[in-house]
């Protein structure tokens, strides 16, 4: 689907408290910046610390890059600054997830006067696909790696309903497991928005990202394109480390608690049973119940889980009382990424980086054995 011009709606902020709002600009910390990025070129905006990283690796110095989520950040809260609101104001392109992700940014959109291109980068993957897989669960149907999702997944464009008016909450593949029997009024909808987890959704993603950059700019489409072919070349090495190192780990063993339902496409891809996740949602604050604790707890002693995993954007309190109860590990030395990447010194500074590193954690975790990383998948 190709991105289509937005109209221009009326600005929230009435024309003084606008321009009061952008005379703060010179005194805010301002939005994170990307990684690629020239002077004077298009001028682009990204949400999330992942769609910046894609938009840097496509868009390299053709594009002058703002990512407005900061490392380490959740992925479904933001309040944004006067400069924040100045640079989507004076974008070219604002690159989102989709998929219900970013209920903030209409808001933003509209404070800010943004009148260019919107780009969805949930437009390159299979949506009704995500619906099942966040309807069964994080299980792969055969244990194993569906490598011809992952064909799939390289430039088909599912159309995107975004009406979630029904909001049917994805009942939890574990039928005794009474954690997913509550209402999880956190959740989007019928699609869990953590899409890009999985390799093989960023390279849709990635593919509707340059798609969106050549039309806005079409004197350097085929940079952008050229780009975009050597970075999923990477996306399809990393996925096919990540598979062989999981196919070692016997079926039964792949099982997994998370801190909250942010892997599930990731799990899927890869054989991994999802057992439960600390927080009942697809976001990162929702508040578990008793229920929901003493359900996980049984949960993980019935699935012979190892480890319970925590992610950057968490804290790892309720995750070690649920471990202790479990008799379990629990890993937050070294967070998961999975809402946000890393500070820019950290493994999980780049979206290859950060996944990297997920695969490496949980095996390690698991006492599997872990492959050397190619050369192509470092730096």
């Amino acid at each position: 689907m190709k991105p289509q011009p937005r109209n221009t709606k009326p600005a929230v902020l009435a024309s003084a408290a606008l321009a009061s709002l952008l005379a703060l600009t010179a005194c805010s910390g301002g939005a994170a910046a990307g990684e690629g990025g020239g002077e004077g070129g298009l001028k682009v905006v990204a949400t999330t610390t992942q769609l910046t990283d894609f938009a840097g690796e496509v868009g390299g110095d053709d594009i002058d890059l703002t990512g407005l989520l900061s490392p380490n950040a959740s992925a479904h809260h933001f309040d944004p600054s006067p400069s924040d609101l100045l640079a989507l104001g004076e974008a070219d392109v604002l690159i989102v997830n989709g998929a219900d992700l970013e209920t903030f940014i209409d808001d933003a959109v509209d404070a800010s006067g943004f009148d260019g291109t919107i780009v969805t980068a949930a437009d390159g993957i299979d949506l009704d696909e995500a619906k099942r897989i966040t309807a069964e669960g994080g299980e792969a149907d055969d244990h194993g790696h569906d490598h011809e999702h992952a064909e799939e997944a390289g430039h088909d464009h599912a159309e995107d309903d975004h009406d979630h008016a029904e909001h049917d909450h994805a009942e939890h593949d574990h039928a005794e497991d009474d954690h997913a029997e509550h209402d999880h009024d956190h959740d989007h909808g019928d699609v869990n928005p953590h899409i890009w987890t999985s390799p093989k959704n960023a390279i849709g993603m990635v593919a509707e990202i340059a798609d969106g950059l050549a039309a806005a700019d079409a004197d350097h489409a085929t940079d952008y394109e050229q780009r975009a072919a050597e970075y999923t070349e990477r996306l399809q090495e990393l996925d096919t480390w990540i598979a062989t190192q999981f196919e070692r780990v016997p079926a039964d063993e792949r099982v997994l608690v998370s801190g909250h339902d942010s892997l599930r496409y990731y799990l899927h891809d890869y054989g991994i049973e999802f057992v439960g996740s600390i927080l009942p949602s697809f976001e990162d604050n929702a508040e578990p119940s008793a229920a929901d604790i003493d359900a996980l707890v049984a949960a993980i002693e019935e699935h012979g889980v190892k480890a319970v995993f925590v992610e950057s954007s968490m804290s790892p309190k309720l995750a070690q009382t649920i471990a202790d109860e479990a008799g379990v590990e629990v890993v937050d030395s070294e967070n998961l990424y999975a809402d946000s990447l890393g500070a820019p010194d950290s493994d999980g500074s780049t979206y290859i980086g950060a996944t990297v590193h997920n695969t490496a954690l949980i095996l390690d975790a698991w006492g599997a054995q872990v492959d050397a990383v190619p050369d192509s998948l470092q730096g």
